[in-house]
This record gives C-alpha cells, structure tokens and sequence, in this order.
C-alpha cells in the first residue's frame, strides 16, 4: 500500500562526511571526534539543529574500541537528547542500510520526526598512537584496541581461514569457475570493475585515494601492489587505513516541510530487504553463489516495483571484487558501468564497517544532482550479512513504512544442501575451492584447499607452497584448479593437498 500520510513518509535530508588526514596521524582526530564533525556537516547540509534529532543510531567502530559505547557522549557532544539512541552491536559492512531502514520504519511508525545515523573509523590515528606507545613515547596511551580473549583456533582458523581476506578468495575462485571465466577473463573484470571505482573516487571529494587507476595498474604486481591472498593484490581489497566519518539525517517529510526544506533537497527512501549467510564459513551450501544476497536484492526490486534499467546509478559493497561481481549479476548491472557513487573500499576508502555511509552521503548527493533512483547493495562479515535498499529524487510509489525487511525464511528455503563437515581426512578429494596466502614481501607462505570427498563430505587441506608445481597449478591460470581430482594425506602438522 503506498504511503500518503506526509508524517509517515521518510526523506533523507542532511548529509555530511569528513576526512582526516593531517600530516602527523597522531594528531588526527579520533572516532568520537569524526562522527561529530560528520553529524556537524549533516545538520548544516539540512540547516537543521541537532539538538532537535529525537533518533541517534552509531555504526559500532574498532579503531578506539576501549571508548566502549559512545551513545552518550556523542549525544552530549552534538548538544542531543534523544529519546532513542543506541549503537550496533557489532560492526558489519550492512550495518548503515540497515540502520537506515530501521529509521525510515521509525519514522513510517509515528516514532520518530527527526532521526540521525552516523559512524567512522580512525584506523590512521589509531596506528600513529599505537606506535608511539610501543616506541614509549607516548606513556599515557595505553591500547587502541581491547585485547579479545585468546581461544583455541577453530578448524578453519588453523588452516589459516581467519579474516574476510583469507574467505572471499574462496567465493572469487569458485564464482570463476562456475561462470566459465579463465583466470585471466576473471582478473580483467574486476580490474575494470576497480578502475572505474577510482575514476569516481578521483572526482569525490570525500574520497580517500583520489587518483585514478588503470585496469593494467590494478593487475600488475610489484611492491607497490603486493598480492594479499590469492588472486587478490593490494588494489584490489578494502583500504582501512582511513580516518573518516559519514552521517545523514532522516525526516519525515511532513518535518522537512514543516522546516522548510526545498524539495530539491529531499531523497526518499524506498524499500529494503536483509538476508544473511550461515556465520561459519564452512556451514555455507556453496561458494559460487549467495542465495542470501540473492534473496536481498531481488526482494528489494520487487518490493519497490523495479529493475536494473530504472536505477541511475548504484553501490554494490566492494570489499573485494567477488562481493560486486556477484551482485550484479543478481541485479543485472553492466560492467562497464559504475558500479559505486562514492569510489569503492579501496579507493573511496574502507572505514571498517562505515562504508556504505559514504556510499548514502554519496547517494543522495548524486541524487539531488541528477537522476530519480539509486540502488545500494551492502555487504558485511564473511560474505554472510547483505541488505539493500532504494533511494529516490522523487517519491517511491511503492514505498510503505514501517516494513519488515528480514527475508532470511526466503533465504533458507532458496539454500542447497550444506555437506556434512569432515576434519580429519585421508584420501580422495576434488577441489571446491581455494586461496594461497603471501607475506608482506610477496611470498608465498601457506595456502589451502576446500575440498570435497567421494562421498561429497567437504574438508580442508593445507597446501605446500615450497612445492613450486603444486603452486604454479593452483596461480598460473594454465589449468582451472576448482573441481580436479587430488588426494588428501596425512602429514606430521596436518592434512595436505596433493595434485592427482
């Protein structure tokens, strides 16, 4: 049913973001300190005071992580009392949509009038202070980060399968040989994919790297862009190196005219779905698909009664290139056309779980200069949180808040089944996918294969990078490794991977 009520219908009507980058990175400002300057910019980008938000929602942040919850002190910083306010209980790339979301319901409900959502990250400041207590130099600065407390690895952290860098190479080798690509096919479209990421960050000013790339740039190897994991090099993958803040303030549209806000200036907010993954990684029907991320981005398509064709621009999440190449696919987005309004994690900037809160300030700047909608697709954890949602120049016909946008029923019913998990195997396997992980010289320095068993159990091998054979299959792009016949054998420190 489409809203008619102006109290009920959110708008988004201030935005601001802020960069930070003095010459020293101790003097930067930390993540307290980025999210009021962003919320500062917001409120005179909506000529509105802050102290009037009746809403205040943080995009939870890791660089000053021992300043534990901040929803107090921001409030009293941007001089706030809002009846609402709380922080994210954890910080994920879907984080800002979904926060989005959860204040355009808000709204939609009659709750709120007035409702700000903001996050940054300070991961420059946070090593400049971290080095110089480690040098003591500083001897009042004690930690940046809370120590967390050191576990038993889990059978896929022993086999080096920690971080998202480490996981996402798993869905880039598997989506390429489900989609028929050679090695070489796969590395040129997400080399073009990032080239225009920095083509679009060079114009942003709210961009952290605003030189523009070249598609042979991105591939080439050197010092300057080191392979990370496998086949990913360095300008390929999320750049957290950042100070930077994002924020935005959502309205009710009958609030923006009552403050006399142009029309000009208002981007409505349209539908969103969420689904998310199993969190383990190994727990995953497949690698070559995300029937969560499906389910995400076409229920927001039918939700808002539209398709790739009637989106002038979009932001598909760019942590690393399976993320965006996955995605439009689902969503039927060209290539060759720009896939961010911001510039990407790596060249816009990768502000941990703040992103796409550049990509909505990006957005509905955009928005307000030309175009009617704007699709954003955002993407967080180990491939496993995805959530979008619709903006618009003009009103959605189809938009009806408050909404319940969690579709993981869908999701579920949509999953293949998951194998059965085996952790101490012999014998066997063929290839469903795999990584190998370098050093910060370059080199090689372990490597792993998810493999599946005759009896189409999955399990996890190590793989001998010494082995200049077993590594030039599993990188020199001659042969397509996802899917040959191997044999797993027990070793001294493990299970290793042998080429049949």
């Amino acid at each position: 049913m489409t809203m008619t009520d102006p109290e009920r219908i959110p708008v988004i009507i201030g935005v601001g973001q802020v960069n930070d980058r003095p010459a020293d990175p101790d003097d930067g400002l930390d993540s307290l300190g980025l999210m009021v300057a962003a919320l500062n910019a917001a409120a005179d980008d909506a000529g509105v005071p802050l102290a009037d938000i009746d809403s205040l929602a943080i995009v939870d942040q890791i660089s000053f992580h021992h300043l534990g919850k901040l929803c107090e002190p921001l409030a009293a910083a941007i001089g706030a009392t809002p009846a609402i306010n709380y922080q994210s209980a954890a910080p994920h790339g879907d984080t800002p949509v979904r926060l989005l979301n959860e204040a355009a319901n808000r709204v939609g409900a009659g709750e709120v009038k007035l409702a700000a959502i903001v996050g940054a990250e300070a991961l420059r400041t946070a090593a400049g202070r971290a080095a110089k207590a480690a040098s003591g130099e500083d001897k009042s600065y004690n930690a940046i980060r809370q120590v967390a407390t050191r576990r038993e690895p889990n059978y896929a952290q022993k086999h080096g399968l920690a971080a998202p860098v480490d996981v996402y190479p798993l869905y880039e080798n598997a989506t390429r040989a489900a989609w028929g690509q050679s090695l070489e096919d796969a590395q040129f479209e997400s080399a073009e994919i990032w080239s225009r990421f920095s083509d679009v960050a060079a114009e942003n000013e709210g961009a952290w790297i605003r030189k523009p790339a070249t598609p042979a740039e991105i591939l080439r190897v050197d010092e300057r862009n080191r392979p990370i994991a496998f086949p990913y090099s360095k300008l390929m993958v999320a750049n957290s190196s950042v100070n930077q803040g994002a924020g935005f303030i959502v309205a009710s549209l009958a609030e923006a005219w009552r403050r006399g806000i142009p029309e000009d200036r208002l981007v409505y907010v349209g539908m969103g779905a969420a689904a998310k993954e199993p969190p383990g990684i190994l727990a995953r029907d497949r690698y070559d698909h995300s029937v969560s991320m499906e389910t995400a981005i076409t229920r927001t398509l039918a939700l808002n009664g539209m398709a790739a064709e009637d989106f002038d621009c979009v932001e598909l999440y760019s942590c690393f290139p399976c993320v965006p190449k996955m995605a439009r696919r689902i969503l039927g987005w060209p290539w060759d056309r720009p896939a961010t309004v911001f510039g990407g994690l790596t060249f816009g900037g990768g502000p941990i779980a703040n992103y796409m809160s550049h990509a909505i300030v990006s957005m509905v700047q955009k928005l307000r200069a030309e175009g009617r909608y704007g699709f954003l697709f955002a993407n967080g954890g180990f491939a496993t949180d995805n959530h979008c949602i619709v903006l618009g120049s003009e009103p959605i016909a189809a938009a009806s808040f408050p909404q319940d946008f969690d579709y993981q029923p869908e999701a579920e019913a949509k999953r293949g089944p998951v194998p059965a998990l085996v952790e101490d195997y012999a014998g066997p396997a063929a290839i469903e996918s795999y990584t190998i992980f370098y050093s910060r010289d370059g080199a090689p320095k372990a490597g792993v294969v998810v493999a599946r068993t005759p009896e189409d159990k999955r399990t996890l091998a190590h793989v001998d990078v010494s082995d200049a054979a077993m590594l030039a299959f599993l990188t020199d792009g001659t042969r397509e490794p996802v899917g040959t016949k191997g044999q797993i054998v027990a070793l001294d420190d493990g299970f290793g991977w042998r080429v049949a």
